[in-house]
């Protein structure tokens, strides 16, 4: 069974760094695009970044500069390195691919990660 595995997640100080992963677990061939999400208590979901197949990048206006999104095919992995964070960075960061390719024959929609928890402390 195919599943996202989020990790990285944690406390940290403001002005800190923490690199988050998403990891696809199970035999598959590859994963399409990738987006990283995250919702704050009480707010709604925002996406944060956004990785094409090709390696195309697209991000929010409030991590521009200080958020990096970067995938390993090889290890059907999407990481997103967080620096200079903020407390309002804090929130559950949620890893989502509308496409993985299990087989040649087999595609699958629309997989989410479990989420992990992002707090950055003032």
């Amino acid at each position: 069974q195919v599943q996202l595995v989020e990790s990285g997640g944690g406390l940290v100080q403001s002005g800190g760094s923490l690199r988050l992963s998403c990891a696809a677990s199970g035999s598959i061939l590859s994963i399409g695009a990738v987006n990283w999400y995250r919702q704050a208590h009480g707010k709604e979901r925002e996406l944060v970044a956004a990785i094409s197949s090709s390696g195309s990048t697209n991000y929010a206006d409030s991590v521009k500069g200080r958020f990096t999104i970067s995938r390993d095919n090889a290890k059907n992995t999407v990481y997103l390195q967080m620096n200079s964070l903020k407390p309002e960075d804090t929130a559950v960061y949620y890893c989502n691919a509308p496409e993985i390719v299990i087989t040649r024959m087999m595609h699958a929609y629309n997989y989410w990660g479990q989420g992990t928890q992002v707090t950055v402390s003032s």
